[in-house]
């Protein structure tokens, strides 16, 4: 297994850029550039060992077995878990429940959460920016307990209206659900003045990290927040693993989401016993080997430290704007003053799946559609758009190839 780099000052992206194997492939003959990370990132390779070392010499199911192997595979699942409860400073592991993304986290809070405490008339506040993921759970809790949603609208450059916000707030929200990061235009919002603005006034929240944990320091007690959401594969991690974090007080008094194994101390046909947190959520065989590459990614992203990261980022941010702004009939959608490293955009007179296809043609790969966020694409009047999104390992260069792809794409199909 390669070690990890240990970096100080500016990133050495050359050197990182060599832990992750598929930035080595050809794709239509021309070298893979990579910017789709918003939708997820590459692994490097003390991800992937970790992994695969799980299926090699450690297979077994945890929590449950006496031998060996179950021993080993337990240590490693709950390592995982004390590694994420460090990356995002939560007060005990009691706090870190394994999910299967920020999806599931999302759904598991409102059903285990705003189900049994939600009534006919409550409010839920959530923003125009949200992903469906933070949209579509708030809808069906409203439609099984008559609750309803209260939208924080957006202006042109994608920014959230706080005064607006401060407005919906009333005495009947119970919960405010947002995105620290838009996945559709990078807009990053202030959320510690948020999250205070509903915890004066005593309203459960959760935040939405998808976006944010692979590019900023996360402090879920400096945040104050009462749930907070993330997934693995966004963090250069794999796929079907993530991580719900909730206060322990909360967790406590919810009730299970799912039942099966694991999330019970006994079970009789008179009733049910359930377990402690954050077993008590995680019913049934869990991903272990996911939840071990998820450690070794907070590994890895720790070991270069996550102040580099962001000021690379930003570095590629400006850098990306500035290049595309030249480039006729394209415009940019999201110019929040504060941002993460990704650039939305639309090109007069060509539809962004046909960009995307001519990018592709020549190893770029971005990502074109709605992103997950329709309402974001109806407030702005588009029906998709061209979202370039950049992470650790991306250059200069490969702006410079997107730029002149685009270029391309803009005399051929215009």
């Amino acid at each position: 297994m390669a070690a990890v780099p240990e970096i100080a000052g500016a990133l050495d992206v050359l050197r990182l850029r060599g832990d992750f194997p598929v930035l080595g492939r050809m794709v239509n003959g021309r070298p893979l550039a990579y910017l789709d990370n918003a939708a997820s990132a590459q692994q490097p390779g003390t991800v992937i060992d970790a992994v695969a070392a799980c299926a090699k010499t450690h297979h077994a199911n945890v929590h449950r077995g006496v031998h060996t192997l179950s021993q080993e595979a337990t240590a490693l699942f709950e390592a995982a878990r004390e590694k994420a409860r460090r990356f995002i400073n939560a007060a005990s592991t009691a706090e870190i429940v394994f999910v299967r993304g920020t999806t599931e986290a999302i759904n598991l809070v409102a059903q285990a959460h705003g189900r049994p405490r939600l009534q006919a008339g409550d409010e839920i506040v959530i923003s125009w920016l949200e992903h469906h993921s933070n949209i579509v759970p708030w809808q069906i809790l409203c439609q099984q307990t008559g609750a309803l949603l209260r939208v924080v609208p957006i202006d042109r450059r994608g920014v959230v209206d706080f005064d607006s916000y401060q407005a919906l707030l009333g005495p009947r929200t119970r919960i405010v659900a947002l995105a620290h990061i838009s996945n559709s235009l990078g807009t990053i919002l202030p959320i510690r003045a948020f999250l205070d603005a509903a915890r004066k006034r005593g309203i459960t929240t959760l935040v939405d990290g998808a976006q944010a944990v692979p590019h900023l320091s996360v402090d879920v007690r400096a945040l104050d927040c009462d749930f907070y959401a993330f997934s693995a594969h966004k963090m250069y991690g794999p796929t079907g693993i993530g991580v719900l974090y909730g206060r322990e007080r909360i967790l406590e008094s919810m009730p299970p989401w799912q039942g099966g194994g694991d999330m019970i101390l006994s079970v009789s046909f008179a009733g049910t016993t359930y377990n402690r947190l954050p077993h008590r959520f995680e019913a049934g065989t869990p991903n272990i080997a996911g939840a071990v590459g998820l450690g070794a990614a907070i590994d890895y992203l720790e070991a270069i430290g996550m102040e580099h990261i962001g000021l690379h980022e930003r570095d590629l941010l400006g850098y990306a704007t500035a290049r595309l702004a030249d480039l006729p009939g394209l415009a940019i959608i999201g110019t929040a003053p504060d941002k993460s490293s990704l650039v939305s955009f639309t090109v007069e007179g060509i539809h962004p799946h046909d960009l995307g296809t001519v990018l592709d043609s020549r190893g770029i790969a971005v990502r074109t559609g709605h992103h997950c966020a329709m309402p974001v694409m109806e407030y702005f009047g588009v029906p998709a758009t061209t979202r370039a999104s950049f992470g650790l390992y991306n250059t200069r260069a490969e702006i410079d190839a997107l730029h002149d792809a685009l270029l391309r794409a803009i005399s051929l199909l215009r």
